[in-house]
């Protein structure tokens, strides 16, 4: 993108009317208006935020910033046909309403506190470690079938298909039924774009009725036929602890969330990890030499967490966050009224030059500054680390397994903002 281009972009920007080029890249805008327009004023009168130290000071003030989407979601989602039947359940909200506004990472203390209590509660470091095998063997499972067609598409056949089996593992959902949780997923996390079409809307709220209906089936099993609390999410949710317990809509809600939280992005961070050493040959050939060259187990752990979490910097699956301003305020100098709508520029702040050394280069063992992928705060991803320990690995496992790897045509965007990845990539081995 030509400097002028991104000019004429950054001076236009709408998050509801983006162009093409914008989605393919939007980091030469992201720089502009971190250096001419931090705190940009939008066409809808919102705020768009790109600075690290600004978002993080939103971040951190949860008192000031809502997370609660009840005011901004109502009329996008909470209204005729989809609050009534056959979209609603009787006595329900639209679906794509009563899902997002029940979900732990759009509500506020003290439902928020409550949620993220039992969810961090189930998703405990023994649950967790427990996957690790498993994920191994599904990994390993994944490799031997690209390498017997020699090649395949990285994210069809290789990085949406990891999450969708370790989030189906943690809820104990059984192998026959996985099948339509990726098109729930997508359809579900997609609606949360700044601009729906018609048929975008209608699959959202199907999908999350669809999804809802069949969590009440799996639930009222799990009731029945109860896990190990210990080991089963979906029964530690379900039985709660010291007494506190999840109302039926906030489970299934959750439930949903575990997964499309835990799918898109993880797809992401995989996808864009592997297409991003396809454009990096250096950081590729020094990644492997250093992964050849570990002493331990642990040595070879680190490196990899650190490249993790710099894929997570330099293409962060996550584009954008939002809060809204429940009393007047300042942001990096910037008067903020009360009500206003505040989008926080997560992929923006992932590449300040205030923030990181030289943010435009992809460095596999950077240690300057802290990326804002998991979000930061009360708000800060629940899966962070179920996320690192698929990202590392699915990555690790590939690069030993398939050193060589290289892309047939140019991989497909997936043409959102919010979420920044990866619909196909063609490669051979």
């Amino acid at each position: 993108m030509s400097t002028e281009r991104a000019q004429v972009i950054a001076r236009d920007l709408d998050l509801r009317a983006l162009p093409a080029d914008f989605l393919a890249n939007p980091y030469p805008v992201y720089a502009l208006l971190q250096e001419h327009e931090p705190i940009k004023r939008m066409p809808d009168g919102s705020y768009f935020l790109t600075r690290h130290a600004d978002v993080v000071a939103v971040y951190r003030d949860a008192q000031t910033f809502s997370a609660d989407k009840k005011v901004e979601f109502g009329p996008k989602y909470n209204k005729p046909p989809y609050n009534t039947a056959p979209y609603a359940l009787p006595g329900h909200d639209a679906p794509l309403f009563e899902h997002h506004t029940n979900s732990l990472v759009f509500n506020d203390p003290p439902l928020h506190t409550r949620v993220r209590k039992l969810i961090m509660g189930a998703l405990t470091r023994r649950a967790i470690d427990d996957l690790a095998p498993g994920l191994v063997t599904l990994v390993d499972h994944l490799l031997d079938h690209l390498q017997a067609q020699g090649g395949g598409d990285l994210i069809e056949d290789f990085a949406c298909a990891i999450p969708v089996e370790i989030i189906g593992n943690l809820l104990g959902i059984p192998h026959a039924d996985r099948s339509p949780l990726r098109g729930w997923s997508l359809a579900i996390l997609g609606a949360l774009e700044p601009r729906l079409t018609p048929a975008q809307e209608d699959l959202g709220h199907r999908s999350v009725r669809e999804f809802y209906t069949y969590l009440q089936g799996l639930v009222a099993a799990r009731r029945k036929h109860p896990g190990d609390p210990e080991r089963d999410v979906l029964t530690r949710l379900i039985q709660g602890e010291n007494g506190e317990q999840l109302s039926e809509i906030e489970l299934l809600q959750n439930c949903q969330f575990l997964l499309n939280a835990g799918h898109e992005t993880t797809t992401n961070l995989i996808g864009n990890a592997l297409i991003c050493l396809q454009e990096n040959s250096s950081e590729q050939a020094q990644l492997l030499q250093r992964m050849a060259q570990a002493s331990d187990a642990g040595t070879h752990t680190a490196l990899l967490n650190l490249a993790v979490d710099e894929f997570l910097r330099f293409e962060s699956s996550n584009q954008l966050g939002n809060r809204r301003a429940l009393q007047a305020s300042q942001v990096g100098g910037v008067q903020l009224p009360a009500g206003a709508l505040v989008t926080l520029c997560i992929g923006a702040a992932n590449r300040d030059p205030a923030q990181f050394t030289h943010p435009e280069q992809l460095k596999l063992q950077r240690t300057d500054g802290k990326h804002l992928a998991f979000g930061f705060g009360i708000h800060q991803c629940a899966g962070l680390s179920l996320a690192r320990l698929e990202g590392r690995i699915a990555i690790g496992r590939f690069l030993q397994r398939f050193p060589g790897y290289q892309l047939t045509q140019a991989p497909v965007r997936g043409g959102r903002a919010r979420f920044r990845g990866f619909l196909n990539a063609a490669f051979r081995v």
